[in-house]
């Protein structure tokens, strides 16, 4: 049984003594956690401050982007080897955000993705549907093609023990999440997909829900079969939000997998 996991992303939020207590925070209220996997998304100037933080945690780092080179003349980016080198364990790729204001497409995504499988780190695979697309039905065959985009680059086998963040971009941020029943469906779509082309792969992939994520809302997610964890927008930057997120989820846990 594979434990949830529960990311934060911090997007492009904070400063120095914010992020501070935000983390310093999070680490005393979720020590006692043992059923629930965690990470945490600082902007890339605050990774190794939070890093700092989490060495007596069990709380892990995730980068909100990497760049498609190991080194050289690339000003402003940031490598999968620097981020490694920081303790990095996530990276959160393909996220709409990245989509739609830097028009990163699905190949330059797979390539991302390629380049974090290759140094050894975890990446979180965003996909997800505009409204247009939910609205015109088109919501499992643009998620198929946003993941085929990888495989076909460099196979299923790549997909072994990654994440998978289904967020529908019309719920992010807006206050509106999907339904579960129908992330759910969605969700168990893709597992489907994989599984057509492997099945030991599909079972090691985790699959995260991301879109106005809330400790109201949260164990409607948490109860779906294929739904393994949730990826946390606003409700991450304040702690007793987040927190409260994920000890309901380690609740949950204790009462249906002890």
């Amino acid at each position: 049984m594979k434990h949830p996991l529960i990311v934060g992303n911090w997007k492009l939020n904070g400063n120095k003594n914010t992020i501070t207590n935000l983390i310093i925070a999070l680490v005393n209220n979720l020590s006692n956690i043992s059923k629930c996997n965690i990470a945490v998304a600082p902007p890339v100037m605050y990774l190794d401050i939070v890093r700092h933080y989490l060495l007596d945690s069990h709380i892990q780092l995730c980068a909100q982007n990497v760049d498609v080179h190991f080194s050289g003349s690339f000003t402003g980016d940031i490598s999968a080897e620097m981020l490694k080198d920081l303790h990095t364990r996530y990276v959160i790729i393909g996220h709409s955000e990245r989509r739609i204001h830097h028009k990163e497409n699905d190949v330059y995504i797979a390539k991302k993705f390629s380049i974090l499988k290759k140094i050894g780190l975890i990446p979180i695979l965003c996909i997800g549907e505009n409204k247009n697309e939910y609205d015109s039905g088109y919501t499992q065959s643009i998620c198929i093609n946003q993941i085929k985009t990888i495989t076909k680059l460099i196979g299923v086998e790549a997909l072994k023990n990654s994440v998978i963040a289904y967020e529908p971009i019309w719920a992010i941020g807006s206050g509106n999440s999907a339904s579960p029943e129908n992330v759910q469906a969605v969700h168990k779509f893709i597992r489907d997909y994989i599984a057509s082309c492997d099945v030991s792969v599909a079972n090691t992939i985790t699959m995260q829900y991301g879109g106005s994520v809330t400790p109201e809302n949260v164990i409607q997610f948490l109860n779906q079969k294929d739904i393994d964890g949730v990826l946390v927008g606003a409700a991450s930057l304040k702690a007793d939000s987040f927190a409260a997120i994920v000890q309901i989820a380690e609740k949950y846990e204790q009462l249906h997998h002890s």
